[in-house]
């Protein structure tokens, strides 16, 4: 299942994403968006997780958790309508 995180520091890693996320369960994927004029983190990512399960007791446990200062958002991501 794919997780939109949403709200996060702008100084958060991919490093540091994951490792939050691996506290319910493996980590398959997990990018944090970065501006290409900047440099910068937009302030979301992804990440994924292979066992259902984990993925909605991430969510439910970490939605509106604080992470660097900032209370994150942590939903289900949209499917690609590509």
């Amino acid at each position: 299942m794919k997780l939109l995180v949403r709200n996060l520091d702008r100084s958060t890693t991919e490093k540091e994403l994951g490792e939050l996320f691996q506290e319910f369960g493996a980590v398959q994927y997990c990018s944090i968006t970065i501006d290409q004029t900047t440099g910068l983190s937009k302030g979301f990512g992804f990440v994924e997780m292979p066992r259902t399960g984990d993925a909605k007791a991430a969510m439910k446990n970490l939605n509106n958790c604080t992470v660097g200062g900032n209370t994150i958002r942590v939903k289900k991501a949209e499917e690609s309508r590509a």
